[in-house]
């Protein structure tokens, strides 16, 4: 498996934590940031994984933005901000 980029942004829903990845709309959830984070590389792991095994993994990526760089790694899309934004009535 060639290494992959991905962004997590992890917020928290009630008690839980969920960490999502965007541009592969892959998602994991933990009681803690550190515990979300790593269920979320376990989880995108799996789902790489399964993409090469069914060889969609390329078109899968390819679709999701993402380019090869010449060293072989899939460079995703990059997130370059986020903020809490409001619409007042």
């Amino acid at each position: 498996m060639a290494p992959i980029e991905f962004d997590a942004i992890i917020f928290q829903e009630g008690k839980a934590f969920v960490a999502y990845s965007p541009e592969l709309e892959v998602s994991s959830c933990g009681h803690d940031v550190d515990e979300a984070r790593r269920n979320l590389k376990t989880a995108v792991r799996l789902f790489v994984e399964e993409a090469e095994r069914l060889g969609t993994l390329e078109e899968i990526l390819r679709e999701a933005g993402y380019q090869r760089g010449l060293d072989g790694t899939w460079k995703s899309p990059r997130i370059v901000a986020t903020e809490v934004m409001s619409l007042s009535a």
